[in-house]
């Protein structure tokens, strides 16, 4: 099997430096103006270029979202930003709208141009055409199923791509109107409110204030909200579909989820040239510590059962929780920027190749003035020892429910 590349999302510095450290490939960024995440914390143009370079200085590429539904407004803007990106050449730019396409192709036809899953790509005729338009690479409609992606690489030579794992909208490949009706942002501009994933009920017009569930659920109902996508189980039956790039979703989620997937699917593309495709059984354990509705496989596999798409509403799972982050390592002392409370005798986890599901007892902890201190909170610097084989750039955890134990150790 050859191996495909990891694309992960980057939806500011620290989370592009998370994605490239727990060994992404590529990663997607944007500028809020343009970008389809216009919530994220994104790049401002200076900052932009230097995510570029700071990528490639680590072999890494680095596509840049245009993806919104433009309307003439954002034409002027767009044909600076063109200028802009001429010199800042990302490896390509991801986009939906054909003006912006032909824009690109007319003043910037060295920057290699992706098509976004916003254009609905369903099906071979539209694959080719984009493909003699002159795309490099076409991001599928999530609506896909692995037999309908094998007849489309059958018809087509361009990169195929996917997304294997995040979260779903409810519209048809995120072409949402709900945003923008019930809080005057325009998910296709930039603007999403999430708006599928919030708690709704069902009134009456002549009963107010009676509110029903649709379901059997005294919550409420999330059926506008799906379960995540998750096909780390599956992925050799995209290789043989032919799929060349695997997308993670997520510009808007913390590092914690950023570190834990691109980890856990770095490991499993690695694994995919080594013969037969085995599932690591601690793959699902990682990808069940961070936020998430649960999983589903999506549309890869045809309509599924209701209960395989529809987050039961319970609650975001979530198991673990961020602790810190290491800055640098010296003398086996780590210098950790703190975004939670620690406490000695913790019990924590470092999300370190070798060191996963271990745990480590607490012992030691000194402040910035290197006084010895049993407590600290969320932004403290602390020095702190590790084991051996904790990096730099590699992120500390916690059981949410976890209790002091000085026994752990490693």
């Amino acid at each position: 099997m050859k191996k495909p590349e990891l694309l992960a999302p980057a939806g500011d510095f620290e989370k592009l430096r998370t994605a490239i450290h727990y060994g992404a490939d590529a990663v997607y960024l944007g500028d809020s103006r343009f970008s389809l995440r216009g919530k994220a914390g994104n790049f401002e143009p200076e900052e932009l270029k230097e995510a570029i370079s700071y990528a490639h200085a680590r072999n890494k590429k680095a596509y840049v979202t245009a993806n919104i539904f433009p309307h003439n407004t954002d034409l002027k803007q767009m044909e600076e930003y063109i200028g802009f990106l001429k010199d800042a050449m990302p490896d390509a730019v991801i986009l939906s709208d054909p003006g912006f396409f032909m824009m690109f192709k007319k003043s910037a036809p060295e920057i290699a141009t992706h098509v976004s899953t916003q254009a609905n790509i369903t099906n071979s005729e539209a694959a080719r055409f984009w493909e003699n338009l002159g795309a490099k690479r076409l991001v599928l409609s999530r609506e896909l199923t692995i037999d309908e992606i094998k007849e489309i690489r059958s018809k087509v030579k361009i990169e195929l791509e996917v997304f294997v794992h995040g979260s779903i909208c409810i519209s048809y490949s995120g072409r949402c109107y709900i945003s923008s009706f019930l809080a005057s942002r325009s998910a296709n501009r930039g603007e999403c409110t999430n708006s599928c994933r919030w708690n709704y009920t069902l009134m009456e017009e002549k009963r107010q204030g009676e509110h029903f569930p649709v379901f059997e659920d005294d919550r409420g109902t999330y059926i506008m909200s799906s379960k995540d996508l998750c096909m780390i189980e599956h992925l050799h039956l995209l290789i043989d579909a032919g799929i060349d790039s695997f997308k993670i979703e997520g510009r808007m989620k913390g590092i914690n989820y950023v570190a834990g997937v691109v980890k856990t699917y770095s490991e499993a593309v690695d694994s995919l040239g080594n013969g037969k495709y085995a599932v690591n059984p601690r793959w699902l354990r990682e990808l069940s510590m961070f936020s998430s509705r649960g999983y589903t496989t999506g549309m890869f596999f045809g309509k599924q059962p209701d209960n395989d798409y529809n987050f039961d509403g319970e609650s975001y799972r979530m198991s673990h929780e961020l602790v810190g982050i290491i800055l640098e390592i010296k003398d086996g002392i780590a210098k950790v920027e703190l975004r939670n409370r620690l406490d000695m005798g913790d019990a924590i986890e470092y999300l370190s190749p070798g060191l996963e599901e271990k745990l480590f007892a607490l012992e030691s902890m000194k402040d910035a003035d290197g006084m010895d201190i049993t407590t600290a909170r969320n932004e403290n610097i602390v020095f702190m020892p590790v084991p051996v084989g904790v990096r730099p750039n590699d992120l500390i955890r916690r059981a949410k429910n976890f209790r002091r134990a000085s026994s752990y150790s490693g």
